[in-house]
Order: C-alpha cells, then sequence, then structure tokens
C-alpha cells in the first residue's frame, strides 16, 4: 500500500472515486460502443444489435446484514440489482453469470437457498445463469453477478442525452426501500437478546421493497408500446438527488425537480414520522428502490402522464440554473449527491 501519498477514500466518495478511477480509461476494440460511466456497457458485434454488460458486487456487513436478511430473498434481490441496471439502458437482461465469496460458517444448504432466490428472479425475468465462480472468504459472503443483455441497434439509452425542457419522469414510489431498511434496523436492535418477537404489523409493503425489490421491466414494455424513447435514463439505486445528478452532468444540464410531485407510499410516510425523519429527504437520498428516472421530450407528455406508475416530476433546465429542488413553499433548496462512502457505510 501507498505510504507516502496517502488519499482516503472517504475524500472521494463513491462518485469521486469511480470518476477517478475511470476518468483516463480508453478503449481500443471497435466493438467497445460505451465503456465505463453508465448503468452498463455497449458493446456491438453485429450491424443489428446492441449488447449490455454490467456488473455489481454485494458485500456482507456493507450492502446487507443475515441477521434478518433471509438468503432466498437477498439471492433474488442480487439478481433484480443487476438486471435493473440493463432496463436503465432500454435494453433486455437475457444472462447472468455469478461469482460468490464465501466464509466457513456457510454449509451447502444455505448456498442452495441463496440460489433458490435467484432462480426465482430469472425465472420471473426470462434470465439464465450461464456460469460463475467461487472462492473461500475470510469476512463472510461476497455476492458479484454480471448480467448480459441486448437491445436492438440504436435504441439503448444513456445518461447523457437529456435536453431543456425534457420533461423529468420516475416510476413507482420514492424512499419505502429505506425505510423498510431503517425498521429493519430499528426491530434488530429493539428484539436484540430478548424472547420476543419483531413488530412489522401494517408495514408489509416497505419490509418486501427492502428484501424483494421488483425491477421495472413492465415500463421499459410500455416506453417502446408507446414508441417513446428517452433522452436519457438511469435506476434509482443511490438516491433521486444522486442519480439525477449523474444524468444532469453528464448532460451538461440543469434541473428543477418538485416536492409535490415527488410519489410517496403512505407506509413510507408514515414510517418517517415515527422516526422522527423528513420524508422527502428519505426519498431524495435512500437508495435501493430500484426505479427508473428517465427524460422525455415535452411532446411526450401526454403519453408519459397517462402511463401506469409514471409520475412527471420535473423538468431539465440550462446548466447554469442547477440542480434544485422546489418546495410545497416555492422554495428553491439545491440538490446535493449522499452516495456510498466507507466511514458512512460501516458505522
Amino acid at each position: 500500500m501507498n505510504t507516502t501519498k496517502r488519499t482516503e477514500i472517504s475524500s472521494l466518495g463513491e462518485f469521486g472515486l469511480i470518476e477517478r478511477l475511470t476518468k483516463e480509461l480508453s478503449t481500443s476494440n471497435k466493438e467497445t460502443i460505451k465503456g465505463a460511466g453508465d448503468d452498463a456497457a455497449i458493446l456491438q458485434f453485429n450491424e443489428n444489435e446492441e449488447v449490455l454488460v454490467t456488473t455489481d458486487l454485494l458485500m456482507e456487513g456493507i450492502h446487507f446484514d443475515l441477521t434478518y436478511f433471509p438468503l432466498r430473498h437477498l439471492g433474488y434481490k442480487a439478481v433484480v440489482a443487476n438486471i435493473s441496471d440493463i432496463y436503465a439502458m432500454n435494453g433486455t437482461p437475457k444472462q447472468i453469470t455469478v461469482s460468490l465469496a464465501l466464509s466457513r460458517k456457510f454449509c451447502i444448504e444455505d448456498v442452495e437457498e441463496l440460489y433458490a432466490g435467484m432462480k426465482l428472479a430469472c425465472q420471473q425475468y426470462g434470465v439464465d445463469i450461464v456460469g460463475g465462480d467461487t472462492s473461500s472468504s475470510l469476512t463472510g459472503l461476497a455476492i458479484s453477478i454480471t448480467a448480459i443483455g441486448t437491445a436492438p441497434k440504436g435504441t439503448t439509452v444513456k445518461r447523457n442525452g437529456a435536453k431543456e425542457t425534457d420533461l423529468i419522469c420516475v416510476t413507482g414510489n420514492l424512499g419505502a426501500a429505506y425505510m423498510g431498511l431503517q425498521l429493519l434496523e430499528r426491530e434488530k436492535i429493539a428484539t436484540a437478546g430478548k424472547d420476543i418477537q419483531p413488530d412489522f404489523q401494517g408495514k408489509e409493503y416497505i419490509l418486501e421493497r427492502q428484501l424483494k425489490p421488483e425491477a421495472r421491466k413492465e415500463v421499459i414494455e410500455k416506453l417502446r408500446e408507446e414508441n417513446i424513447k428517452p433522452t436519457s435514463m438511469i435506476d434509482i439505486s443511490d438516491g433521486l438527488s444522486s442519480e439525477l445528478m449523474h444524468i444532469c452532468k453528464q448532460s451538461g444540464v440543469g434541473c428543477r425537480i418538485y416536492e409535490e410531485r415527488i410519489p410517496i407510499d403512505y407506509q413510507t410516510a408514515i414510517m418517517a414520522e415515527e422516526l422522527n425523519l423528513n420524508v422527502i429527504t428519505c426519498a431524495l437520498n435512500g437508495g435501493e428502490d430500484f426505479e427508473l428516472l428517465f427524460t422525455v421530450p415535452i411532446a411526450d407528455h401526454e403519453k408519459v402522464a397517462s402511463m401506469k406508475d409514471v409520475r412527471v416530476i420535473g423538468h431539465i433546465a440550462s446548466d447554469n440554473m442547477g440542480l434544485a429542488l422546489i418546495t410545497r413553499d416555492g422554495v428553491e433548496m439545491e440538490l446535493k449527491a449522499q452516495g456510498w462512502t466507507p466511514q458512512s457505510e460501516q458505522a
């Protein structure tokens, strides 16, 4: 390790680290259409079709806690997290590879339970498991999945195509997965060392959003059916603010979103109130919703406004206007990205 010049990873954060590592990457193969910097890389091996490739790494103690996360649910979620990136490129997921690092605390039946969840997700979304790897681990469980998908040439959607006056749209609702996580953490503490059951009554929805999320396959299919190609798109894994910042930065634009338009489920709002949290802050920064954030030309307003589970929350503005949330009182607040840092996730 470098001891003469040391920059802590936490000083850059997730997005700064990725940008620093990838800013000087170049491509030398003609099949590489788009490399690092989007939800998936784009490769082209024939003139009619593009291939999408994405990968994700989940670490025990960082991304999941097996105290309350069933292995079957974890397997399902690990697959969904990856194929959501393929949908975010306007593609169709086809295959995955699965690599696992396992400590001695896991037995064969545990791994079979994890795989049962993965196979269930693959059946749900029409995806094949085509390979992978296994290794020993000294620190618990690590799951690395690579997803492969396809899209007809010219139909993939990147993060860099948003233009002024485009409408900003989100699917579903936001903040539910984060509230589910807060509920699980609260009950873990409340029941630790006690012979009592956790209290999840009336909160089944936010628990499911955390433990068994779904990818937005049906929205992608509906967009194709309506002949709508988004100008930019990303999936919401790190929170609305962070993802919107990615789109605006790569597109060279600003944005305005409206607090009153952000979709929030009733159970999410109730849970936030119980925990004395600002529900809008949770919706903006919670992450793991795996909803889609996308922009469309204003001419498509009527079509997207009538789509089930799609909400127009704002519009793209010029770059010099910055990124802002307009509160219910009409006050402009600057949007800031949260994202991952080692210190915050290990705290």
